[in-house]
Order: C-alpha cells, then sequence, then structure tokens
C-alpha cells in the first residue's frame, strides 16, 4: 500500500477518536427527531458535514420552507468556502476527479490536518489526502448508523448532556492551531462577533458572520516572521 496514503490513515486515528462520539450523538438524534437508521446513514454518507446535520435536524422537524433549510445549510458551511481557498495551493496539483473527492471530503479535521502537514514543509499529496480522508469518512457513517441503532437505549442525548459534543470538538480543532501569530486575537474577535450576530441576526448566520470577521481581522494584521516560514513550506 501507498507510503503517503498510510500516513494519511494514521494521521486520521486521533480524528476518528474524537468525531466518533460526535458521529454516535448524530445518529441518536437523528432516530429522536423521527428519522429511520436507513434515513440517518444516508444523510451521514451524502451531506457528510456534522454541525450541518444537526442544523438540518433541527429544521425538518419544522414547518419550514425547504429553500430555507437549504440556505441556512449554506450559512453553517460557508467556512468550508475560506478552507478550500486556504487549502488551494497545496492541492493544485490535484486533477479536476481528485479535486472533487478533495473537496467532498473536505470536513474540518481534513482542513486542520491538511494545514498542520503543509506547516511541517510535507507534500500534501492526493494518496495522503484521501488515505486520511477516507479513514474518516467510512467511521463517521458507521458510528452514525450505530448512534441511530441503539440511540433509543441511552434516552434523551440533550438531558444526559451529550449535546456538549459539539462544541467540544470544535473547540479542540481550533486549540490546535494557538501556537499561530495572532491565535487569540482571531479568535475573540470571532467569537466576539459571533455572540452579537447570534442575538441581531440569529443562527446560524451567527458562525459565517463570526469567521468572516475573523478573516478580516487576520488580513489587516501585520505578517510576522513565522508566517512568513509557513508561506515558505514546500507543498
Amino acid at each position: 500500500m501507498n507510503t503517503d496514503f498510510l500516513q494519511g490513515m494514521r494521521s486520521s486515528v486521533p480524528v476518528v477518536v474524537g468525531s466518533a462520539p460526535f458521529g454516535a450523538l448524530f445518529g441518536a438524534l437523528a432516530v429522536d427527531n423521527g428519522f429511520s437508521v436507513s434515513d440517518a446513514v444516508l444523510m451521514s454518507a451524502s451531506v457528510y458535514a456534522g454541525a450541518s446535520q444537526l442544523v438540518g435536524l433541527d429544521l425538518f422537524g419544522k414547518n419550514i420552507q425547504p429553500w430555507l433549510v437549504v440556505l441556512s445549510i449554506f450559512a453553517v458551511n460557508f467556512r468550508h468556502i475560506l478552507y478550500s481557498a486556504s487549502m488551494a495551493p497545496y492541492i493544485k496539483h490535484f486533477s479536476g476527479v481528485q479535486k472533487a473527492f478533495a473537496f467532498f471530503l473536505l470536513v474540518d479535521p481534513q482542513y486542520a490536518e491538511t494545514e498542520k502537514r503543509h506547516e511541517k514543509g510535507l507534500p500534501v499529496s492526493f494518496s495522503w489526502y484521501l488515505g486520511l480522508g477516507l479513514s474518516v469518512y467510512v467511521p463517521w457513517v458507521a458510528v452514525s448508523a450505530l448512534g441511530a441503532f441503539f440511540g433509543k437505549m441511552i434516552g434523551d442525548p440533550h438531558a444526559l448532556g451529550l449535546d456538549i459534543l459539539l462544541p467540544a470538538y470544535f473547540m479542540g480543532l481550533v486549540l490546535g492551531f494557538r501556537q499561530r501569530s495572532h491565535w487569540l486575537p482571531v479568535v475573540v474577535a470571532s467569537s466576539l462577533v459571533s455572540i452579537v450576530a447570534m442575538h441581531f441576526v440569529g443562527s446560524p448566520w451567527h458562525i459565517s458572520i463570526g469567521a468572516l470577521a475573523g478573516l478580516v481581522l487576520a488580513a489587516c494584521m501585520p505578517v510576522t516572521s513565522d508566517t512568513l516560514e509557513g508561506e515558505g513550506a514546500k507543498p
């Protein structure tokens, strides 16, 4: 088996461990909201975006126009546009078909691990990317199925406090970049703007607004030597 592919599989281990409870939670909540087990699995396999899947669950249970559901999920996933723009220089050697696979597999931990690999000066090959992506995708669908099948045995996930998994999961991803220059002011600005937007604009738009605020601040801040070193790393 290709060495890069195996390295990607090894990189997936902490991601799978960290995301498994989240996937199981989605499956349990999906069944709790009236989905069948097959519906929950199909949503995980086709949408493959944890936060958007949870937003979809909440909206599907209400009398909301389909276009509003799609627009709301787009708002949650807007950050993926920023992810793909950031990763573009690393995967410019991918073919069109490879990029299509890459962007389907582009979830939060996939982006985080790709950024970390680039910072180490290692090449982001398609074999490595696919090894990481498939090793996260397949378990995600599997644990969603397990959560959907066994979810009723644990009762109400909210009552057990399992809904804390989502913010805890994203907090772990954010903390993974804490060594970067300007990390703290960007995170603080994004968080504060997101909180304000939550009160005055509402969910899920506060996610995209907070992300844009952090992006604007980062673009306005001076470039430091460690940033230049990161840009100089070989793709």
